[in-house]
């Protein structure tokens, strides 16, 4: 039995992972360990009853219960078909509240995927509210943070050269544009960032690279630079190819804004 002071955010956040579109996720098998249960059919009750309150709730519960499979090692070359589920964060929220309630763990998820939940949903509602200036501002900042926090990431995987390495995003995003041409195209001056010429959808596109990157060279433990550029690469060249699926504007061929953050930034200051 685990120690509930064990316990923090950050155990539900380790086993969350993001998919090609950025929705967040949960195995069920994962989250069953760390609910502490030891077998499959019984938590799998578990899961049936917030089932049961999904749809009670009229919410559609294949949009949170998604029904996967696995072939796992059983030894002797042979592998067996295991089922779990890819849980979506209001179904992790349910299967907390449908629980054993005596186990410590339970509360803490109940309230974790509560608080998460509910933290989301008012960044959306706030989000859909704002101007497309203060869209920019505030997805700007973000942007500032992860980048930051994506170059202590990168120096511990081994980059060296963190121009190149972020020009290795940039052309995977941009379908072979590094920094320069980005600048270039927008017809900017030498001393101006990309980033503060971007549209509210553009900076998206690129907080979503720098995040992604950032959780991949962390999971995978990489320890060099020319790996973590390959990621980095991959990781934009993914996200573009989506947007081409889904119909989207290629970041290339997004609108650069007449007036950069820096300029919208002193307006607010008057």
């Amino acid at each position: 039995m685990n120690n509930i002071d064990n316990y923090q955010e950050e155990t539900f956040e380790k086993i969350k992972h993001i998919d090609e579109e950025g929705n967040e996720y949960w195995y069920a098998r994962e989250l069953m360990k760390v609910l502490e249960y030891v077998e499959w059919r019984k938590f799998e009750g578990v899961i049936n009853k917030a089932k049961y309150t999904c749809i009670n709730s009229n919410y559609n519960i294949f949009d949170h219960f998604g029904d996967v499979a696995k072939m796992v090692d059983i030894g002797s070359n042979t592998q067996r078909r295991v089922d779990d589920y890819k849980l979506s964060r209001y179904a992790c929220y349910l299967i907390a509240q449908n629980g054993d309630s005596r186990k410590k763990v339970i509360a803490l998820a109940q309230t974790y995927f509560a608080v998460q939940t509910r933290r989301q949903e008012l960044l959306e509602e706030e989000l859909n509210s704002l101007s497309e200036d203060d869209k920019r501002l505030k997805i700007r900042k973000q942007v500032k943070k992860e980048n930051f926090g994506l170059n202590r990431t990168a120096i511990k995987s081994g980059v060296k050269n963190l121009g190149e390495f972020h020009n290795a995003g940039y052309k995977g995003l941009y379908n072979g544009e590094i920094a320069n041409d980005i600048a270039k195209r927008k017809m900017l001056k030498y001393n101006e960032d990309i980033l503060d010429f971007m549209g509210s959808a553009e900076l998206a596109a690129n907080l979503f690279r720098i995040t992604q990157t950032d959780d991949k060279l962390n999971k995978e433990k990489i320890d060099n630079e020319y790996e973590a550029n390959c990621v980095h690469y991959q990781i934009g060249k993914d996200i573009r190819k989506f947007i081409k699926e889904h119909g989207g504007t290629m970041p290339e061929d997004l609108p650069t804004p007449r007036s950069s953050i820096k300029c919208i930034n002193k307006k607010e200051e008057k």
